[in-house]
């Protein structure tokens, strides 16, 4: 009784959500590589490292890149060794997103590129979005991974074998069989198999579309400490200045030189938008992947550190708990653990695509069977038809 009502359940919940999770599957894949098609691909992404130059300040950078894009807001300056420069342009009202790269020892523009024609940016917005406003696309995106999580489960339950002598077609698929019995075990060995490892990639999906549930992890991890959301960092603007830093944001870049020089990551200057802003410096040590990221505030009129409690802000003071949150992302793409970590993702991803299909034909090969056995009469309701011919011709 109770795998009969699983599998309905199962079966329903498929119907819900299979199209969303065969999409998610496709983009996912699509999105794993992302950064090694880039760097192979685009070449305006490389500049020789020169230790003995000392490349443009941020406020320099930003001055010529904003000849390329009049009337565009900057958002922060990036800069890494052997890479161009990038100058970010990000706002929502309008909305707008461009990156300006940039060698940074001249100057040279090497690219503009507008983000919204971007193909893996357009693929990333499908990804979260739907490519529908954020309050509608991700809710729905959310949704179906909750329900595709609820399937794993199902699946898990209906795939445990009865007695022993069902366990081993249970790890092994039959590959000499008829196709629809390849069907079934590509869905049910394939599913089981690969379970363990969707489960990660939706759940790390799940903290990023439901707060409830990202509130949730870090109170388990935390040992029931609720999470302290980001919250923006703020300058003291001073009634009487006296002494006024001509370019407080060069002088933090040429303050944090001797950080940046310890890694051979990135380090990302963020431009205030208003007096009151405060000035993030963000350092990378491993850009493939974010968790690792050193994020320091400072008051723009003094260069006074701000100390926050959320959780991002210093790798060296962020607890267990605040650091499973940052390696939430990595987690999904599979960049917490490298190159392998991305191909173990990539097919998984595939593996999870495969299962709305084979689990619709399966569900179509029994319904095609159930109405040709209903369409054609059993044996003994054809022999009671002849006997009672008989005995009417009689």
């Amino acid at each position: 009784m109770l795998r009969k009502v699983v599998g309905k359940l199962h079966l329903w919940l498929g119907f819900a959500s299979g199209l969303i999770v065969l999409f998610l599957a496709i983009t996912g894949c699509i999105l794993a590589f992302q950064r090694e098609i880039e760097n192979a691909t685009q070449a305006y992404r490389y500049v020789d490292y020169q230790p003995a130059l000392q490349p443009l300040p941020p406020s320099r950078l930003k001055q010529i890149a904003d000849a390329q894009l009049p009337g565009k807001k900057g958002h922060s300056v990036i800069y890494q060794k052997d890479r161009a420069a990038q100058v970010v342009y990000y706002n929502l009202e309008p909305e707008y997103y461009y990156l300006a790269y940039l060698n940074p020892y001249t100057g040279e523009v090497l690219k503009v590129k507008n983000m919204e024609e971007d193909f893996f940016r357009i693929m990333i917005m499908g990804h979260y979005y739907l490519w529908l406003p954020p309050t509608i696309g991700q809710p729905i995106l959310a949704s179906a991974t909750l329900i595709f999580v609820v399937m794993l489960i199902t699946g898990i339950i209906l795939w445990w074998p009865k007695n022993k002598k069902a366990r081993k077609q249970r790890f092994s698929i039959k590959w000499n069989a008829a196709w629809r019995r390849r069907n079934y075990d590509l869905h049910n060995v394939l599913g089981f198999y690969i379970t363990g490892v969707i489960l990660f990639i939706a759940l790390s999906g799940l903290v990023m579309g439901f707060k409830w549930v990202a509130n949730s992890v870090y109170w388990t991890a935390s040992g029931g400490k609720p999470m302290v959301e980001f919250y923006e960092s703020f300058s003291q603007v001073p009634t009487n200045p006296v002494h006024k830093i001509t370019s407080p944001m060069d002088q933090l870049w040429l303050n944090m030189q001797p950080e940046f020089q310890k890694i051979t990551g990135s380090m990302e200057v963020h431009i205030p938008e208003n007096e009151q802003s405060s000035i993030e410096v963000a350092f990378n040590p491993d850009t493939d992947t974010y968790w690792k990221t050193n994020y320091r505030y400072f008051d723009q009129h003094t260069l006074k550190e701000i100390e926050v409690t959320h959780v991002y802000g210093k790798i060296a003071n962020a607890t267990v708990a605040d650091k499973i949150m940052r390696m939430n992302y990595d987690i999904h793409v599979g960049a917490i653990a490298g190159l392998p970590g991305k191909i173990i993702a990539f097919f998984a991803s595939l593996f999870a695509g495969s299962l709305p299909v084979t689990g619709f034909l399966i569900w179509w090969g029994r319904r095609k069977k159930a109405r040709k056995a209903k369409a054609q009469p059993s044996k003994v309701a054809q022999t009671s038809q002849l006997v009672g011919a008989g005995f009417m011709k009689k």
